[in-house]
């Protein structure tokens, strides 16, 4: 759906030059969001027409539409619970109103008290439970409502207080040699600072998991074979020295491996996602993971974002860019590392990314087997 801005307008001009941290960021029990956003999550394929339908009709929230939680087989049910606990829990996220069928694999209540355990101020429904379609968007945009208390920033955070996601979609020449290094000398920046990053993209390291700083602890995923949607990925990998697949977060050692839609739990430092580097999926384990803000290198130019967390898209390609250039957040071929680091200063403070102006996002749960 188109997610609503829920930062200052005058904030959507030409970025403006100089170093922007520390920036004004909103108080969350652990830390700091820079986005402050009223969740609208379906917990069914089934459900979340409503719930687009709840979030539309009030400012400032946003719904993660998914065509799952329902006729799926063991893993992948736990697998898509586990992501949607992980969104919501997201520091982005003020606030959740979980929507429900009422007949689905993934209950909305038990979802719902979940989150309430959690700590997230949360309100539940099901359109069984409510008597229909019409009567659940009508009750969940006074539960949207009420749990809307829009925050200021009245906390400040600074490069080593942010969770930075990373994810590399493509191993074109472009990608390798301009974007992946500029955005490692990102990841350089947050680590030295104390923050922490989250990299997505686990099939670029099959085929080079013996050589990979950290990867003894990460056999069991990089040494368990390619499901056939990443065998390409993990082929093109193959034809790429360790160095090079690794660029986009510096060949740093991996501390710690995050199954997918599951919080990273590391101090700071670099943890990998257990997620294909498919743009929309991999945001949504980003997400999961704590992620505030994602930056993603791409030779393709995917224009959109996600609901949840303020993604930054740089390319190397001129090409792209050249067709894109209202899409691109960062051209690789002339930005410094300072730029990168401005740029997702600027937009951890409130300005708006290249998705987020045109209102383009999307949300997807990575699968682990067939669904019936």
């Amino acid at each position: 759906m188109t997610a609503p801005s829920t930062v200052d307008e005058s904030r959507d001009g030409p970025a403006t030059d100089g170093d922007p941290w520390p920036v004004d960021a909103y108080d969350r029990p652990d830390g700091v969001g820079v986005r402050d956003r009223l969740l609208v999550l379906p917990s069914v394929i089934c459900s979340h027409q409503v719930a687009d339908r709840i979030a539309d009709a009030v400012d400032g929230a946003v719904s993660a539409s998914h065509d799952h939680g329902c006729s799926q087989l063991g893993a992948d049910e736990t697998q898509t619970e586990r992501s949607l606990r992980g969104v919501a829990n997201n520091p982005n996220v003020a606030g959740a109103v979980v929507v429900g069928l009422g007949c689905e694999g993934v209950q909305s209540d038990a979802l719902a008290a979940t989150l309430a355990d959690d700590g997230v101020p949360v309100r539940e429904l099901s359109i069984q439970g409510v008597g229909g379609s019409a009567e659940a968007v009508e009750r969940g945009v006074d539960h949207a409502r009420a749990l809307i208390d829009r925050g200021s920033r009245t906390a400040t955070a600074g490069l080593g207080d942010l969770t930075v996601g990373v994810v590399s979609g493509d191993l074109r020449d472009s990608t390798v040699e301009r974007a992946d290094p500029l955005v490692g000398s990102l990841v350089d920046r947050v680590v030295e600072a104390g923050g922490r990053v989250v990299v997505a993209g686990t099939e670029r390291l099959r085929p080079h998991a013996d050589a990979v700083e950290g990867t003894d602890r990460l056999g069991a995923v990089l040494g368990g074979g390619d499901a056939p949607r990443t065998a390409g990925p993990a082929r093109r990998a193959a034809e790429r020295s360790v160095e090079e697949v690794t660029r986009a977060w510096g060949g740093r050692p991996i501390r710690e491996l995050v199954p997918y839609g599951a919080p990273a739990t590391h101090d700071s430092g670099v943890a990998l996602v257990d997620a294909p580097a498919q743009f929309a999926e991999a945001a949504t384990g980003l997400a999961a993971a704590g992620a505030h803000v994602v930056v993603h290198a791409t030779a393709d130019g995917v224009p959109t974002g996600h609901p949840i967390v303020p993604v930054c898209k740089v390319t190397g390609d001129g090409e792209t860019y050249a067709a894109l250039e209202g899409d691109i957040d960062v051209d690789a071929r002339a930005a410094s590392a300072a730029d990168l680091a401005s740029t997702v200063g600027r937009v951890a403070g409130g300005e708006r990314t290249c998705a987020e102006r045109h209102g383009l996002t999307t949300f997807a749960i990575t699968r682990v087997g067939p669904s019936m």
